[in-house]
């Protein structure tokens, strides 16, 4: 069987580096992705920039699930799984409302002419 204390181990000891680098990922992306919402761009565009932001918060959902299985409860591991679920959730809603979004920006941009 395949033994991933290891890697869970890797995880909590590296933590800093990690989170220092999934957090800005994550808003990164996720505000990459609203942007070509907004801009109009292609689905293709925006499918990329919602897989690539949904591998960087299921990846910090996974480093964060690795201190609640040793028992670490602390308000940073809530805030982080939090931001990953906010990121998911604000990626899926930009493909799912997307006409809505334009439309709304349209109408916003013909009000200020």
């Amino acid at each position: 069987m395949f033994d991933l204390e290891p890697l869970f181990e890797f995880s909590r000891h590296n933590c800093v580096a990690i989170c220092s680098f999934l957090v800005p990922a994550n808003l990164i992306t996720t505000l990459t992705t609203v942007v070509l919402v907004a801009m109009g761009q292609s689905m293709l565009k925006i499918r990329w920039s919602m897989g690539i932001a949904s591998v960087f918060a299921t990846t910090l959902f996974l480093h964060v699930s690795t201190w609640f299985i040793i028992g670490v409860i602390t308000p940073v591991t809530f805030i982080l799984f939090g931001l990953g679920t906010t990121c998911l959730l604000i990626n899926t809603l930009a493909i799912f409302y997307r006409q809505e979004i334009i439309q709304i920006l349209t109408v916003t941009d013909l009000l200020r002419s």
